[in-house]
C-alpha cells in the first residue's frame, strides 16, 4: 500500500468571531491559489491514485477538491472522521489497515500534528512527530507487507514550494 499525505493549504487566521467552529475556517484567498498549484505538482509526482480521503474541516475539504481537480476529476474525496483536526494517528492506521487491497494507492488530506504523528507511527511505531508537513505540503509512505506501526517506509517529503515548482 502507498499512502500519500497532503496537509491542507494556508487558511484564514483563527477568529472565533467569524468562525465559532474552527472546522468552518476556510483557506485564505492566496492559500487557495497556492494549494491549487501545489496540488498540480503533487498529482504530477504521485501519478494515479485509487482514493482520496479528507478531514471534515472546510480548509481540508477545499484542499481535497483541489487535488480532485489535479487528478483530472477521477475521484470524489471521502470524509474520514479519523482525519479531523486534533485526532490521534493510531485510528487512522487502523482505518487504512481495514481498507485492505481495495485502495493500494490512497491520498489522505488532513492536519498537523496528526499527519506528522502518523509518519512517526508508520516509521518508528511511536506516534511522535518526526517531521512537520508544511501547509499544502506532501509526503509518500510505502507499506510493503502490512499496514502496521513501524512497517512504513518514507519515500519522499515535499514542501508547498517544492510541489508548486513541480506543477505543470
Amino acid at each position: 500500500m502507498e499512502v500519500f499525505l497532503f496537509r491542507h493549504g494556508p487558511a484564514e487566521t483563527r477568529d472565533p468571531a467569524r468562525w465559532p467552529d474552527d472546522e468552518d475556517r476556510p483557506l485564505s484567498r492566496g492559500g487557495a491559489r497556492e494549494t491549487r498549484r501545489a496540488a498540480r505538482g503533487f498529482a504530477r509526482v504521485v501519478g494515479p491514485v485509487d482514493r482520496i480521503a479528507t478531514s471534515p474541516a472546510l480548509r481540508a475539504s477545499k484542499s481535497a477538491a483541489a487535488l480532485e481537480k489535479a487528478f483530472a476529476g477521477e475521484h470524489v474525496s471521502e470524509v474520514w472522521p479519523e482525519l479531523a483536526s486534533g485526532t490521534l494517528a493510531a485510528p487512522l492506521l487502523d482505518r487504512l489497515r481495514n481498507q485492505g487491497r481495495r485502495s493500494p494507492r490512497i491520498v489522505l488530506v488532513g492536519h498537523e500534528p496528526t499527519l506528522g504523528e502518523f509518519i512517526g507511527l508508520a516509521l518508528t511505531g511511536e506516534a511522535i512527530s518526526l517531521q512537520r508537513l508544511s501547509k499544502a505540503g506532501g509526503a509518500s509512505l510505502e507499506f510493503r507487507r502490512a499496514v502496521r506501526p513501524s512497517a512504513g517506509r518514507l519515500q519522499w517529503l515535499l514542501t508547498r514550494k517544492q510541489l508548486i515548482g513541480l506543477a505543470p
